[in-house]
């Protein structure tokens, strides 16, 4: 393994490391607790950058990744299903992440739709640096990234998918989608991958019901333990 030191002294470890789906509920290789390791706005792990081999929807690219954040070793399996499940996504639009992380979902939508516009939303200040950096240098300059101030507040959505931070409580949860899910545009599909025994199809009812006739909410695919869920604007 090589080291090398970037002029802000962050870490940066070369190597290769296996693209393996890491299942969001087993912590069993994160060192910081789950709190502090997705949900903070700075992470106070020390930024060890790492160099990781992914295939994402058929693109097999070079990423950084990063303690502090969510997955930060491999792809996690929730996401991983979403990838394999999700149908093809327009071939423009404007396209929303929520709960980015180090940008896996983010750069497939942006590397299988070149001419979309592509939002990373998240909290943690190391996760949407990490996928600002990676689409970078994936050349994918229509790739945005920012909190949710950061994102114009009239702007609307063809596409949402998304890994949501289950983890959060529901509380927090549900104004999380209940803050982006209504941004749809008519016509427009969200995709959301949530662990069966996390509440999967709690939180279908619950959408359902609290977003209204305008949209239509339902099961769209099942594997490994999750569901997708979709969710349609009319």
């Amino acid at each position: 393994m090589q080291e090398t030191k970037t002029p802000t002294g962050m870490r940066i470890e070369r190597g290769t490391m296996r693209n393996q789906p890491d299942n969001r509920t087993d912590d069993s290789n994160i060192v910081e607790k789950p709190a502090e390791q997705y949900f903070s706005a700075v992470p106070t792990s020390q930024d060890v950058r790492r160099h990781l081999l992914v295939s994402l929807r058929g693109h097999k690219v070079d990423v950084e990744v990063s303690n502090g954040v969510f997955a930060s070793h491999r792809v996690d399996l929730g996401t991983s299903v979403l990838l394999r499940q999700a149908p093809q996504a327009p071939g423009n639009g404007t396209f929303l992440d929520i709960g980015c992380g180090w940008g896996p979902i983010t750069l497939a939508m942006a590397l299988e739709s070149p001419e979309a516009e592509v939002w990373a939303l998240d909290i943690n200040e190391r996760a949407l640096d990490l996928t600002a950096t990676n689409a970078r240098n994936l050349g994918l300059d229509h790739v945005h990234t920012g909190v949710a101030m950061d994102i114009p507040a009239d702007l609307t959505f063809d596409l949402i998918w998304s890994n949501p931070p289950i983890r959060v409580g529901k509380e927090e949860l549900h104004i999380l989608l209940m803050s982006w899910l209504p941004r749809l545009k008519v016509g427009g599909y969200a995709y959301l991958v949530v662990q069966k025994n996390l509440g999967s199809d709690s939180l279908i009812k619950w959408l359902d019901a609290e977003l209204g006739e305008e949209f239509t909410v339902g099961k769209y695919a099942s594997s490994k333990g999750y569901r997708i869920i979709e969710v349609s604007r009319n």
